[in-house]
């Protein structure tokens, strides 16, 4: 069972979400209202949509992701339900091991979230975090500089005009992104892939794919990758979760 807060038009709440044999079942105290839209962000967080045979047809005969398909059938790639929480958890997951990434988020969770039933804490909103300085939130995470300056650059940003929704133009999120200090080609691919659900963004210069793939550059990683199109995402997912098993 995972349990956590989602934001929704009323209110974040507290949702938990379990698996079983029959499926996906979700459990919260969500209103009637709000109900529709919960079940569209369970839905697109966890890929519950994708046609996966699709995807495994498309991979059954190559000599690298075979053997992974059927070792995981039904591999999803995994979405985000709130864009404004996945990018600055990505930001500050940066250049760090992953439970470094945890405690960054922990801590800036702690610091600037709202309680939620008691027992949880809300994501902050942009706003929220746009109104703090810097300062404010190196000395509570325990970032750098630049890092605590690259989150509360995307905190304004997203408080302003930067469209971090999944139905945002591709393009457009994107180029933004890149606009940003401290946001590089990597963080934006792999926002690509989280927040707008493109099953063919890739991630090619991330270290893990490359080891994965026993290559040195994003370049040959690239390369290697356009035979894996329109599915990219989900060979990305695949050498990811292999690699977190060895």
């Amino acid at each position: 069972v995972h349990t956590r807060v989602i934001p929704l038009p009323s209110g974040p709440v507290v949702v938990s979400v379990s698996w079983t044999d029959e499926g996906v079942v979700v459990d919260s105290d969500v209103p009637v209202a709000d109900s529709a839209e919960l079940e569209v962000i369970v839905r697109r967080w966890l890929d519950l949509d994708a046609d996966h045979t699709a995807v495994e047809a498309a991979f059954c005969s190559d000599e690298l992701l075979a053997p992974l398909v059927t070792a995981r059938p039904g591999l999803r790639v995994l979405g985000s339900v709130d864009g404004f929480e996945t990018a600055v958890l990505t930001v500050l997951g940066q250049q760090v091991s992953l439970g470094a990434a945890r405690t960054f988020g922990g801590r800036f969770v702690g610091a600037f979230g709202a309680a939620v039933d008691a027992e949880f804490l809300a994501f902050p909103d942009p706003a929220s975090v746009a109104a703090l300085s810097p300062e404010d939130i190196q000395k509570a995470v325990g970032l750098t500089t630049a890092r605590a300056k690259t989150v509360h650059t995307l905190a304004t940003a997203a408080a302003n005009d930067l469209d971090l929704s999944w139905d945002a133009d591709p393009v457009q999120f994107r180029r933004e992104l890149l606009s940003l200090t401290g946001i590089g080609p990597w963080t934006a691919d792999y926002l690509t892939v989280r927040i707008l659900g493109d099953r063919d963004a890739f991630v090619p210069d991330d270290l893990v794919l490359k080891r994965a793939l026993g290559v040195s550059s994003g370049k040959e990683a690239a390369a290697l990758s356009e035979k894996w199109r329109p599915w990219r995402a989900y060979a990305l997912f695949h050498l990811w979760t292999k690699e977190a098993f060895l």
